[in-house]
Formats: C-alpha cells, sequence, structure tokens
C-alpha cells in the first residue's frame, strides 16, 4: 500500500525551494501520494513561538544565512540568498497553488514554478500580473486560476490548511507528515525518504 504525504509548506521558504524538487522525485519513486497543504506560516510562527525575519536575533540571522550558502552550494543550486521581493507577501499566490488543486491540476508544479519566481528569478508573486504569468508558463489558465483563488472558497481552504497544520503541531516549513509522524525541513528529506521505503 502507497504511502500519504501530508505537505505543509509556504513559498516564500528558502527551505522550502531547496526541498521541493528532491520531494517530488523522492514521493514519485517511492509511488507515494502528496497531500499538497500551502499554509500561512505567520499565523502558525504566532501560535508556535516562531519569529518573522524582522524579529529575529543577529545571530540566528547570521547562521541562517551561512546555512543557505551550505545547501545551495551542497545541492548545485542556484538561488538568490536575499531576493529582491522578500519578504514576499504569497498569500494569494498560495491560494492560486490551492485553486490549482481543486481543479485537479499539478500542484506541485505551479508550487515548482512559484518557488522558482520568489528564489531564483527575482519575481514578485504579490503581483497579479506576476500569477497570471506564471501558471501561463506552465499550462494552466493563470486567469482563472487567479479569479479562483480571490474567492470565499479558497480562503477558507488555505486556512483550513493552516489551522490543520497547527493541530498537527507543524511549526515551520517545510513540514512532511507520514503516518503520523512529523519530518520539519528539507534537511530531513533522508529520513523522509527512509519512511517511504
Amino acid at each position: 500500500m502507497s504511502k500519504i504525504v501530508d505537505y505543509y509548506y509556504t513559498h516564500t521558504s528558502p527551505w522550502t525551494f531547496i526541498g521541493h524538487e528532491r520531494f517530488l522525485k523522492m514521493a514519485k519513486a517511492a509511488g507515494a501520494t502528496i497531500n499538497f497543504k500551502p499554509s500561512d506560516m505567520s499565523v502558525i510562527f504566532a501560535q508556535s513561538g516562531g519569529l518573522p525575519m524582522p524579529k529575529r536575533a543577529p545571530q540566528r540571522l547570521a547562521y541562517r544565512m551561512m546555512e543557505l550558502k551550505r545547501w545551495r552550494a551542497y545541492h548545485k543550486m542556484d538561488f538568490n540568498l536575499e531576493p529582491k521581493y522578500f519578504p514576499a507577501q504569497g498569500r494569494l499566490a498560495e491560494r492560486v497553488a490551492v485553486a490549482a488543486g481543486k481543479a485537479g491540476l499539478d500542484m506541485g508544479r505551479i508550487s515548482g514554478a512559484i518557488l522558482r519566481a520568489v528564489w531564483a528569478e527575482e519575481r514578485n508573486i504579490a503581483d497579479e500580473a506576476t500569477l497570471v504569468a506564471i501558471a501561463d508558463e506552465q499550462g494552466m489558465d493563470g486567469k482563472a486560476l487567479l479569479e479562483a483563488a480571490k474567492t470565499d472558497e479558497m480562503a477558507a481552504a488555505y486556512d483550513a490548511n493552516t489551522a490543520e497544520a497547527m493541530e498537527r503541531n507543524v511549526f515551520g516549513a517545510p513540514t512532511y507528515i507520514i503516518d503520523g509522524e512529523n519530518f520539519w525541513g528539507q534537511d530531513r528529506l533522508d529520513f523522509v525518504e527512509r519512511a517511504l521505503a
């Protein structure tokens, strides 16, 4: 019987970006099903004791940057450590991904494109025209997804993901839950792979 992974994430997380494609390949190789759950990490941080970037201590910010450089080099990835549009307001983009899922489209693909837009392409995912273009580039109807993302239904679905994440002790992105066990951070993907085996 194939495993199910509940994947809680935000497009404004560099750690989600670093792990996203690797995780998708890992899940596919294992024949696992992914439940994509974009969530509002600002709400989760407030509830779980996490701090947004501007409120973190200088030594924590310095270590974060050092770790990002290490992981970027380790995975031979090319991305911006301090993107032009960061911190981006990602709620609408995340609701575009939710809308894609509700329409039966590939959430992994659209989320990968949104992540790249932030971290590798210097694009503003808070801009509606940019979101339409990103979806169109993935062969999806960007205008339709944007309009759907603005509905109460998608807002409620996004809020439900966030509430569910908090109920399940998620406190950061990305978090992968398999058989009730939480794995926080892209640096836990080796453990995720074992759990899927």
